[in-house]
């Protein structure tokens, strides 16, 4: 079964997930913005999850994960949350 680790920001609108994404590929710090701007827990680790498989994540979150480019910041991506901002970091 696949395993994949990823980062994510969580943001409560998609117009602030776009400006964060934008933030983000003019060179700001993945790391850093989630620490700052996102919602969930994982923003004390800059948005790491940790390593996962398929099922241990909501549905729409799953499936950017499992067929998303790695290393490339995926996104918004609309779940019951909220939006998100994704980067998988690996995938095996």
């Amino acid at each position: 079964m696949p395993t994949a680790t990823a980062r994510h920001i969580l943001v409560e609108s998609e117009a602030l997930c776009l400006q964060l994404k934008t933030e983000i590929e003019a060179g700001a710090d993945f790391g850093e913005v989630a620490k700052k701007r996102s919602s969930c827990p994982s923003r004390m680790q800059g948005g790491d999850l940790g390593a996962f498989r398929p099922g241990q994540m909501v549905q729409e979150f799953d499936e950017v994960v499992f067929s998303g480019e790695v290393n490339k910041v995926l996104g918004p991506v609309k779940t019951q949350f909220g939006y998100h901002l994704i980067e998988v970091t690996r995938r095996w």
